[in-house]
């Protein structure tokens, strides 16, 4: 089992910066690729950021590619999402994803076998 918390959701103008952490337990950080996914409402959840194991290997969406940057301390088991120039179409509650199975860097949420609760981010325009 792989527990998942993240944090660092809030209510941010646009143009401005947050930084997500998404803290997990429970396995070998390392041995799991992680992924952030986001869902706006009346929307579906869509893929945001991958990153493999190591952390070496990175993979974003179209729509915050050059803004959001994905990163992870397997020392803290914690994996990160920075966003900065946020835009209102940016605003969604924010899910950490971790993939015990072999691969990375998926864009499909169906890849995934544990989420986290989700944190919540609101851009004001």
């Amino acid at each position: 089992q792989v527990q998942l918390v993240e944090s660092g959701g809030g209510l941010v103008q646009a143009g401005g910066s947050l930084r997500l952490s998404c803290a997990a337990s429970g396995r070998t950080f390392s041995t799991y690729a992680m992924a952030w996914f986001r869902q706006a409402p009346g929307k579906e959840r869509e893929f945001v950021a991958a990153v493999s194991r190591s952390g070496s290997s990175t993979n974003y969406a179209d729509s915050v590619k050059g803004r959001f940057t994905i990163s992870r301390d397997n020392a803290k088991n914690t994996v990160y999402l920075q966003m900065n120039t946020l835009k209102p179409e940016d605003t969604a509650v924010y899910y950490c994803a971790a993939r015990i199975r072999a691969g990375y860097l998926y864009t499909s949420q169906y890849d995934y076998d544990y989420w986290g609760q989700g944190t919540r981010v609101t851009v004001s325009s």
